[in-house]
């Protein structure tokens, strides 16, 4: 397993993965040298909306969380979905969503800052909340960059 890391921001997001398979990225203030697959890279410039050809190791095998994940890897790049509207994709409770995104082991990948609650609210993201609402806007001004 290779493991690198690049900036957003003040943060450093760190990579583990092993060629097209990402096992766990997690957002620090300092992390371990190394490269990461160039697509985190250009999608935290705003360069890039996806991350194919790169997978999650978190979203194969039939449990809960693996369906969920898989839900939440269909929103598409500048939209959200609330915890309810995953939950019934899911056939699960809103709550167990929220369990599911507090232990992702794949943010971006499998993209939890796109999920929110019913009223719009940004709700909370590891380690700080603000990253969730800097992820949003990135994807924002993106999108309008990109598609308008």
């Amino acid at each position: 397993m290779r493991q690198g890391a690049c900036s957003f921001g003040l943060w450093k997001v760190a990579v583990d993965y092993d060629d097209t398979v990402i096992h766990r990225v997690r957002f620090m203030r300092t992390a371990p040298e190394g490269p990461v697959p160039i697509q985190f890279t250009r999608f935290l410039a705003g360069k890039r909306t996806t991350f194919a050809p790169l997978t999650s190791a978190a979203v194969s095998g039939d449990g809960k969380y693996a369906q969920i994940y898989r839900e939440v890897s269909r929103i598409p790049y500048g939209e959200t979905r609330s915890y309810g509207e995953i939950a019934a994709a899911a056939e699960t409770h809103p709550r167990v969503v929220g369990n599911a995104m507090a232990r992702n082991p794949t943010p971006l990948i499998v993209p939890c800052h796109r999920v929110v609650a019913s009223d719009g609210s940004p709700g909370g993201f590891s380690p700080d909340p603000d990253i969730k609402k800097n992820l949003l806007q990135l994807e924002k001004t993106t999108s309008r960059r990109l598609f308008s």
